[in-house]
């Protein structure tokens, strides 16, 4: 049977043009579309002995890595990660087979009566495990995805001149995206063709997984994002899984298959932000100045690699935070574990640098008896600084003027001389934190990996159709793009079409990760809206140029690192509940950076959403794991911040215009999440008056602290 469903899904109606109702993954019904259901492996580390299935009533399939014609493994940069479990299963949710059929209920039940029987491997749990000789590698000999060294100055005579050195240990948890839709994709086959429906950030990520699983042709390969409805980093590599899942068994039944999580499936299989222990030694001469700095960053990276390399990458470009120090070496590793799987999550590693680098200078102040501003203003970065990894600023650096008015509208000086007169059951704080964020793919990516390509289209009816690979997940390019374009060619926004992307319509424009789609995509749509308006054609396609003052040595780590910075500065009041230490935020305040904004009202909401999400990460969104489970499995247990839960903050925008940007904008995503956690913490510290090393800062946490406990 072939199914005749193709021509009719082509183009997912957005909320737009259905009057405000989008049709997510979940809505959509096709004709003959099967159910499917993956089983999961309970064992942190095993081999698997056998596996015994019940017996299938008719029309219903198991799907396992025999049914996977090409390579079982998700292309990614290390192609490490199976679809199915291949013998091993090295993780607690790892998928090992899908059962498939018509009916929901006896899809679950063929499921439930499935039983596996495992051998035992030692599991490895811990990043200090993970370096045990005595335990069998998961990854290669040494259990080591990735390992990096940045160097600038001369670190090491820094340390042998210096006056003392001050040392520190900072560590980060799991944090999960809890993005409002789950994962969910439907796969097809159709003519000797598969197309695959999904939420997602990558439609061309995806293509490349399917056509590495099933050895197939690009041109025997569709996919088409359909709204999606968020995904902050977690529906960049992980639908390459889930699509490979829903087409093998597509191919297998020839009918549509859609696979959708429940939310408790969900957390417990998808991947999370990388955990963090970063050292900070810092060497001092005889005067309290900096002369140099050795930062030690570890992630625990989970089962298996993912983006975990480039990840760490960021979180070592961004080490020394807003500050130039003159000498220092960074040395980085993300370390392998049978723990779920780390991945992508908006800030990519930054948020963990941020926190460790800024707590770091705040207590280093406090040895010192200095304001932490005070000690911060010392060394911020200035137009034509080196970064830590020798680049150079070209732009101007707005931070004196952003750090000013946030004194300002925050009363920063006031509140803390008279927070530090408070009474011992008056536990009040404020805190403040200064930072940056690099704008799109590190280093010479844009140019040597992604090649990004994007077209406009003149259309019959005189409308023009952006056709980019790019989606929108909530953060709002249906409208930046859009109104880009229409700027530019003189027409009404409503003329300006831009449908959800499908790999057989648009270029690979690149991925919508990393804060690039409105800084590189919509610069590149800014100049294919010029020669459209000029040219008199009725379609151009412009590709990636990369800015000619860029220099970047990956090898080395070297140069570069990003062409531009967008920058941060916050300000968080809290109040402590002196019995239950429970915190309670009573203020927040933003000052942002990010070159001319396209839309501010966008801007704003993805300010308030940054800075909502990083406080949650900052102090309710505990996730532990226990022997490589994850114990909070559902949205009651593990909390995420609502209305509720924190005050609206007071924001403002600094405009510095980008001439890589269009109409002078830089990226805005990632940065508002990146400074909050940090800036909250200083002034718990500021409130009890302990040094805050660790995030989330919990009631216990803090209640341990205050006893000495830290």
């Amino acid at each position: 049977m072939k199914n005749k469903i193709s021509s009719s899904v082509s183009r997912i109606d957005t909320p737009e043009k259905t009057g405000g109702k989008a049709s997510y993954i979940a809505d959509i019904k096709l004709e003959g579309m099967l159910h499917a259901k993956t089983l999961r492996s309970e064992r942190a580390r095993a081999r698997i002995k056998a596996i015994n299935c019940p017996n299938l009533p008719e029309g219903y399939f198991i799907i396992d890595r025999q049914d996977i014609p090409g390579k079982n493994s998700v292309k990614m940069l290390i192609d490490d990660q199976p679809f199915f479990a291949d013998g091993i299963v090295n993780y607690i949710g790892e998928p090992i087979l899908l059962a498939v059929g018509p009916e929901k209920e006896t899809v679950n039940w063929i499921i439930e009566n499935t039983e596996v029987e495992y051998e035992d491997i030692l599991p490895i749990f811990s990043v200090d495990e993970a370096k045990d000789p005595a335990k069998p590698p998961i990854f290669q000999k040494n259990n080591i995805f990735a390992e990096y060294e940045i160097r600038k100055g001369n670190p090491e005579k820094a340390f042998e001149g210096s006056h003392r050195v001050f040392e520190k240990e900072y560590r980060t948890g799991y944090q999960e995206h809890i993005y409002l839709e789950p994962q969910g994709v439907i796969g097809t086959y159709d003519d000797g063709r598969v197309t695959v429906y999904g939420s997602m950030q990558c439609p061309y990520y995806v293509k490349t997984a399917l056509i590495h699983g099933l050895g197939w042709n690009e041109d025997m390969i569709r996919v088409v994002q359909t709204t999606t409805g968020g995904a902050f980093g977690g529906k960049e590599d992980y639908p390459s899984i889930i699509a490979g899942h829903a087409v093998f068994a597509a191919l297998k039944t020839n009918r549509p298959v859609r696979l959708v999580f429940d939310r408790a499936e969900d957390i417990q299989s998808t991947t999370k932000r990388h955990p963090s222990i970063i050292k900070i030694k810092t060497a001092l001469d005889s005067k309290g100045t900096i002369i140099g700095m050795n930062v030690d960053i570890t992630l625990d990276g989970g089962a298996y690699c993912g983006l975990s390399p480039v990840v760490l990458q960021r979180a070592m470009f961004v080490s020394t935070g807003a500050y130039n120090i003159p000498n220092v070496l960074v040395r980085g590793k993300v370390l392998a574990t049978n723990n779920v799987p780390s991945g992508a999550f908006r800030g990519f590693g930054a948020p963990q640098a941020i926190f460790a680098i800024e707590m770091h200078l705040n207590s280093l102040a406090e040895n010192l008896k200095m304001d932490p501003l005070d000690l911060k203003k010392k060394y911020l970065l200035k137009k034509g600084d080196p970064t830590v990894t020798g680049g150079k600023l070209r732009e101007d650096v707005k931070m004196p003027r952003m750090i000013s008015l946030l004194e300002d509208i925050s009363g920063y000086r006031k509140k803390k001389a008279s927070f530090h007169k408070k009474n011992a059951r008056d536990l009040r704080g404020i805190g403040i934190s200064l930072f940056l964020h690099g704008c799109a793919f590190t280093g010479s990516g844009e140019r040597d990996k992604i090649k990004a390509k994007v077209k406009l289209r003149k259309e019959d009816d005189g409308k023009v159709s952006i056709l980019v690979s790019n989606v929108d997940m909530g953060q709002g390019p249906q409208t930046t793009l859009r109104k880009i374009v229409s700027k530019i060619l003189g027409i009404p926004f409503s003329q300006v079409l831009y449908d959800n992307p499908d790999t057989d319509r648009v270029p690979d424009s690149g991925p919508t990760v990393a804060s690039r789609t409105v800084m590189i995509v919509g610069y590149l749509l800014s100049r294919a809206a010029e020669k459209l308006k000029t040219e008199g054609k009725t379609e151009v396609t412009e590709e990636y140029i990369q800015p000619p003052y860029i220099e970047w040595d990956q090898e080395n780590f070297i140069g570069d690192a990003y062409p531009v910075y967008s920058w941060g500065a916050n300000a968080v009041e809290v109040s402590i509940d002196p019995d239950t230490y429970e915190i309670k935020v009573e203020s927040v305040w933003g000052v942002y950076d990010v070159g001319t904004p396209i839309d501010e009202q966008i801007v704003y909401g993805q300010i308030e959403g940054g800075i909502s999400q990083g406080l949650g990460y900052a102090t309710i969104e505990v996730m532990e794991s226990r022997e490589g489970g994850l114990m909070q499995r559902s949205m009651t247990d593990y909390i995420i911040a609502s209305s509720v839960d924190f005050p609206g903050a007071e924001k403002r925008l600094i405009e510095n215009y980008y001439d890589y940007g269009p109409f002078g904008a830089k990226c805005a995503g990632e940065l508002p999440f990146v400074g909050v956690a940090p800036a909250l913490a200083a002034a718990v510290q500021n409130a009890i008056g302990v040094p805050i090393e660790k995030l989330p800062v919990t009631p216990e946490y803090l209640l341990e602290a205050a006893e000495g406990g830290n």
